[in-house]
């Protein structure tokens, strides 16, 4: 008999619609998982039960109602970078420890208008700079395939949380790959959306419009669904993409998809030299096999741009951390790299800010050119797998593991700068070495601005085609 946590989002809101189990039920049995698995892999920041009850008996009255949310019940934790009114926010940081927002930001607005029951923060590293999630407020998140490795980052705890089987989905955000990164170290599907496809809500601004919110999940269709959901609009919006041609990004995933143009990168971008793990090139090589067969035309294709070109975006990193609000006498809490980016921030002069901005844009065109002839393009999501705990985090120079970071997630930024829709999938489970444990290596598929459907129906056909294990280790040889 399959238990409330082997099921998807998608079918424990079918279960909760049904009467074959409830809100409350499910709200009990996630939370002891939660507090029984969820120290061991770093997932959350900190629980929030009391509140989580009163969401779930909401969710009750409004299934009683005859609510069509279609989350109702379905716990979801979220990101301790989002504001949820009444619940101190940390953001991985002794230096923000205190914060108790306001309001809700206007994801967690439209998640609980989906009936979803917000069970706790889950754990990030300071500010989310880095792709591992090792705060000094908390436990590091740890893969659940290899507890010794990392989960990634920066939505580290969420991958945990899932891939621990907690729950089946969790709230992310991504502003270099830290929705991709985490889903591919614990064996997850990761989708970073369009810009301007999730709005910032009410209390929100775009900034440099790198980031974007989205989530982690077991399956393909359980993140369309969570699009469906968070792809609403406020008023205020300046950035409006159509909606998909299928109805839904949840319809797109069950449509077929016609024969496409792939283009296959396996040259890093951003670290040209950056070894790559020979076993995220078989991701790759599998991925193509599979394409192929369904037949998509696969050819190779070169990197969108020099690798020089990328530089102007230490620039644009560095003034996003400066411009945190915090206050000076917080500073020395800080970790050392948060230290060192907010330092080199500081110095960044308007002009050399402005000029990077503009960087970005041309950047797009290019990378628009340089593509022309695909219509997706496919890499590994990561150059090698998860670093164990500690192993990538350098107190004592900053600078050097800013830049193992770059060589670790040589693709990823690259689609927060163009804007542009990507997604990770667990394609491919094989050691990192010679009698170490199996791990999952993601593939990551990459298309134009506003092409989330597109994306979405070609990873549920990869799905079906070669379905990957939910569980760490199950059905791996």
């Amino acid at each position: 008999m399959t238990e409330i946590h082997e099921l998807s989002a998608r079918a424990l809101a079918g279960a909760i619609r049904s009467g074959e189990t409830t809100p409350q039920e499910v709200l009990a049995h996630t939370l002891e998982r939660a507090e029984r698995l969820g120290p061991g892999v770093g997932a959350f920041a900190r629980l929030t039960p009391d509140l989580a009850r009163r969401q779930a008996d909401d969710a009750a009255a409004r299934l009683a109602d005859g609510d069509p949310a279609p989350l109702l019940g379905v716990p979801l934790p979220i990101k301790d970078l989002t504001m949820v009114a009444g619940v101190e926010m940390t953001a991985g940081s002794a230096a923000m420890r205190g914060f108790v927002p306001e309001v809700d930001d206007g994801v967690v607005t439209r998640l609980r208008e989906a009936g979803t029951v917000m069970l706790g923060k889950t754990s990030t590293p300071e500010l989310g700079l880095p792709p591992y999630t090792e705060p000094d407020i908390g436990p590091p998140a740890r893969s659940p395939w290899d507890p010794t490795r990392s989960a990634g980052g920066s939505s580290g705890g969420a991958a945990a949380a899932v891939a621990a089987g907690i729950v089946p989905v969790a709230h992310g955000s991504d502003g270099g790959g830290s929705i991709r990164i985490p889903a591919a170290a614990c064996g997850l599907v990761g989708l970073k959306p369009s810009r301007g496809r999730i709005s910032t809500g009410p209390y929100g601004v775009d900034g440099a419009a790198l980031a974007t919110h989205g989530v982690l999940t077991r399956d393909v269709r359980d993140t369309a669904l969570a699009l469906d959901v968070l792809a609403q609009g406020w008023p205020g919006d300046d950035r409006v993409l159509p909606p998909p041609a299928a109805g839904s990004f949840l319809a797109a995933a069950d449509a077929d998809v016609t024969p496409l143009r792939v283009g296959v990168l396996t040259t890093p971008i951003i670290t040209p030299d950056a070894p790559v793990h020979a076993e995220a090139l078989a991701a790759v090589e599998r991925a193509v096999g599979l394409l192929a067969a369904m037949g998509h035309e696969v050819t190779e294709v070169p990197p969108p741009f020099p690798a020089e070109k990328w530089l102007p975006f230490l620039d644009v990193w560095s003034v996003m951390a400066a411009s945190a609000p915090l206050p000076p006498e917080v500073e020395p809490l800080l970790v050392p790299l948060t230290r060192w980016m907010r330092e080199r921030g500081r110095g960044v002069a308007a002009v050399t800010y402005a000029d990077a901005i503009a960087a970005g844009q041309r950047l797009q065109r290019e990378a628009a050119q340089t593509w022309a002839g695909v219509d997706v393009v496919l890499s590994p999501t990561l150059a090698q797998p998860a670093p164990r705990i500690g192993e990538m985090r350098d107190d004592d120079d900053p600078e050097a593991d800013f830049w193992a970071q770059c060589a670790f997630t040589p693709w990823t930024s690259t689609w927060n700068i163009l804007g542009a829709p990507a997604i990770s999938l667990p394609l491919h489970h094989a050691p990192a070495e010679q009698g170490g444990p199996v791990l999952p290596w993601g593939v990551m598929l990459g298309a134009r601005t506003g092409r989330e459907d597109l994306l979405l129906g070609l990873a549920a056909a990869l799905e079906a085609a070669a379905p990957w294990p939910l569980v760490p280790g199950s059905g791996v040889s």
